[in-house]
């Protein structure tokens, strides 16, 4: 569920960006997170990595679509 406190990055996306590739980007990140039980144990830092820049990819294209939406509230 989606708090005004926590709008997700459609919410804030401005024209032409619905976010829709940030939200893409989490949800392919968990279910990396998901997979990874099956790697051998010597791949779980690498895929880790992988997921923690997918999501801080994610995370700046948010604040990203913050910082350019903000700028246009009264």
């Amino acid at each position: 569920m989606t708090s005004p406190e926590h709008p997700t990055p459609a919410v804030l996306a401005r024209r032409g960006d619905d976010g829709q590739a940030a939200v893409e980007a989490v949800e392919a990140a968990v279910a990396e997170l998901d997979a990874v039980r099956e790697a051998p144990v010597a791949e779980h830092v690498e895929r880790f990595e992988a997921v923690h820049s997918a999501l801080t990819g994610a995370l700046s294209h948010a604040d990203h679509l913050l910082s350019t939406t903000s700028g246009d509230r009264s």
